[in-house]
């Protein structure tokens, strides 16, 4: 296959291509990215002279762009997105913009080029806050921020050009996800970096705040296997099936990285901050998926990635970083 990824240098779209093009060697894949302050180059820099590999610097609001790159393509996997809450709370219409606006940029080049298949990469946070039991695909979307707000829009759509024009649309929602060349803005690299750095843990709330943790590289097998054998107009939940309060995860952490309950740092809580995901991945699984790592030896693989790769994480904690983090935590 001939694979157009969007936002293909962030982290779990570069993690994505790698395993595609680990798993599939006669695949081709190319990566369109804007290259925001989440999207990284260095994050694909061993593809660089990879025959099967070419990147296009790029916006998915960009029709023209879009088109061009599209052209010749089997499938598109679409990772382009702003994925922060907090930074959605400060600032909801870039998400808007890319999340919904741009995924409608790419539907209407998918059914202009009548590209086999699209493939919408979503977040188990469109179900909003589960009190008990596991969200299922067939569940209404209940956001209750802007940026699930905004993931879920681009989910109606896609769905919406399924039923009235037969795009060929599939849908994967994941659980959180983990693992190396995560920005240092989410909880554990951020959590990771500063423990390595004998900093305070800023940790929302009372830190019960429960959530389904599922390793980037189970992640990428299990949206692989959506792409090539999932039905059209169907969605697909995808969890790690490990559930942990950002508390015990957080004393995960310190003990991994040898530092001490100290750091942790209560803050004030998030406005509308969920209390409990969870997914039932069923569906994938009669797929043939199953996660195949355990969750503590990928949390204990992923400090040592960041313990060992500073050279590509502390350059980011400073600038653009440094203001955001700022900005969302200095009044708390």
């Amino acid at each position: 296959m001939k694979l157009l990824v969007t936002g293909g240098s962030g982290f779990i779209g570069s993690n994505f291509i790698r395993h595609v093009l680990t798993t599939h060697p006669d695949d081709r894949v190319v990566n369109l990215d804007k290259l925001t302050y989440a999207g990284n180059p260095a994050n694909l820099a061993d593809l660089e002279r990879d025959p099967r590999y070419a990147f296009v610097q790029g916006d998915v609001c960009d029709a023209t762009i879009v088109r061009e790159a599209g052209r010749g393509v089997d499938a598109v996997v679409n990772f382009a997105a702003e994925s922060h809450v907090d930074r959605s709370l400060m600032e909801a219409d870039a998400f808007l913009k890319t999340d919904v606006f741009g995924v409608f940029t790419l539907l209407e080049a998918v059914r202009a080029l009548k590209i086999p298949r699209f493939l919408h990469i979503s977040t188990d946070e469109v179900y909003g806050s589960v009190e008990r039991g596991s969200s299922r695909e067939s569940d209404p979307a209940r956001p209750s921020n802007p940026y699930s707000a905004s993931k879920a829009g681009g989910d109606l759509l896609a769905l919406a050009y399924w039923h009235t024009h037969r795009v060929p649309v599939l849908i994967t929602r994941s659980s959180n996800n983990f693992g190396p060349h995560q920005y240092p803005e989410k909880v554990i690299p951020l959590f990771v970096t500063n423990a390595l750095d004998d900093k305070p843990l800023p940790l929302y709330g009372d830190g019960r705040n429960v959530r389904d943790w599922l390793y980037v590289l189970d992640n990428c097998a299990g949206i692989d296997l959506v792409l090539r054998k999932g039905s059209d107009g169907e969605v697909y939940n995808i969890g790690g099936g490990h559930e942990v309060e950002n508390i015990v995860l957080t004393r995960q952490i310190l003990q991994l990285t040898g530092k001490p309950e100290t750091l942790i740092q209560p803050v004030k809580d998030r406005p509308g901050h969920d209390r409990r995901y969870s997914v039932d991945s069923k569906k994938v699984r009669q797929l043939g998926w199953t996660p195949r790592h355990r969750f503590g030896d990928a949390l204990r693989a992923t400090v040592e990635w960041y313990r060992e790769h500073e050279a590509w994480w502390r350059p980011l904690k400073s600038g653009e970083f440094r203001a955001y983090y700022e900005r969302q935590y200095g009044p708390r």
